[in-house]
């Protein structure tokens, strides 16, 4: 597979130009180099064309789509890979600010021989100061651990490019907890075991201005400020701050995402493993559920209040027909893709 064509897809939006040409140079000098590399740029693209042509100069494996339009980085994601080839043989994304080493791409795919997607570690890197503050500890714990607790990162990862025929179009939920990564990895399990490597492939960069930073350089917000955060979610997603708002609002957030990417996944052809269905599915029952919570807890990939927070979301949907709405949005993102 090392020496098929690849494709890789960059979000920006308004970028630091510094750190947008130092990634831009750690793609151009990977030592895989049978590539294009996509940059799909959400708003105004003056900074990425200006920055792209003083840094690559003529390399035409690099190249721009924007439209001025504002999507958001996880449907910027989406429009990054909607340019990507049916026949291509493995797809990389890439974060605008990060710093990847040059034998990443070549290690990765390497590994998509025997796995559907591959990751690497990062190291973690505080900007502007350098500091080193970590190292990711990615793993995988098979599939229904994967759908209650996200442990991919789109930008340390390469799959196979046979995934985007389910993954695409991406399925929408009118809340924040849209996520590209969890959703690709989600679909790339229905695949395969996942390869997750020890080797450090990349720095991580962590600034005010991520839209997701790692989880391990994030503090637990306080009580006040998770009821206020709440609030205005519900003001924003469901047009009000009532309590029947912030009850449908919360149980998309935490089980409403994840029922409708298992719905949208055997609507798409694909097998669903039969806890994940147990503990997901439309027909979901609490005692699977509250397994997989505790085997989260002893292998550290959920803290107690995830699980709080997740039953609470659980017994929302419970009281406001979260079940049928989750149906419904699977349905959508199926006749999505039909139409296309």
């Amino acid at each position: 597979m090392t020496s098929q064509s690849g494709w890789i897809v960059l979000a920006a939006y308004q970028p630091d130009a510094e750190l947008f040409a130092r990634q831009l140079r750690s793609i151009q000098e990977q030592t895989l180099r049978d590539w294009t590399c996509v940059i799909s740029v959400d708003g105004d693209a003056e900074t990425v064309r200006r920055v792209l042509a003083d840094t690559v100069g003529d390399d035409a494996r690099f190249r721009v789509i924007a439209d001025g339009t504002r999507r958001g980085f996880y449907l910027n994601f989406e429009r990054g890979l909607l340019e990507v080839p049916a026949d291509a043989a493995w797809v990389a994304l890439s974060d605008q600010d990060d710093y990847w080493y040059p034998g990443k791409l070549a290690l990765l795919v390497e590994r998509l021989e025997d796995a559907p997607l591959a990751s690497g570690q990062a190291r973690l890197v505080r900007h502007p100061s350098g500091d080193v503050t970590g190292v990711t500890d990615r793993a995988f714990a098979g599939g229904a651990q994967l759908v209650l607790a996200n442990q991919v990162t789109g930008s340390l990862c390469v799959f196979r490019g046979a995934l985007l025929a389910t993954a695409l179009p991406f399925p929408r939920v009118p809340t924040r907890v849209e996520t590209h990564d969890h959703w690709l990895a989600v679909v790339a399990a229905t695949y395969g075991d996942l390869a997750i490597v020890e080797d450090v492939v990349q720095d991580y960069v962590q600034h005010g201005a991520n839209v997701y930073g790692d989880p391990s350089q994030q503090k637990a917000m306080g009580l006040i400020e998770t009821i206020r955060e709440t609030l205005a979610k519900a003001r924003r997603y469901e047009g009000s701050a009532s309590p029947l708002a912030v009850l449908r609002m919360f149980f998309l957030v935490q089980v409403g995402w994840r029922q409708v990417i298992v719905e949208v996944l055997q609507m798409r052809g694909r097998s669903v493993a039969p806890d994940v269905l147990a503990a997901f599915g439309r027909r979901r029952r609490l005692r699977p559920l509250r397994r997989l919570q505790r085997e989260a807890e002893t292998m550290g990939i959920m803290v107690r209040r995830s699980s709080w927070e997740y039953l609470i979301g659980w017994f929302a949907g419970s009281l406001t027909g979260g079940r049928r709405r989750a149906h419904a949005l699977a349905v959508r993102a199926v006749s999505a893709a039909a139409s296309r």
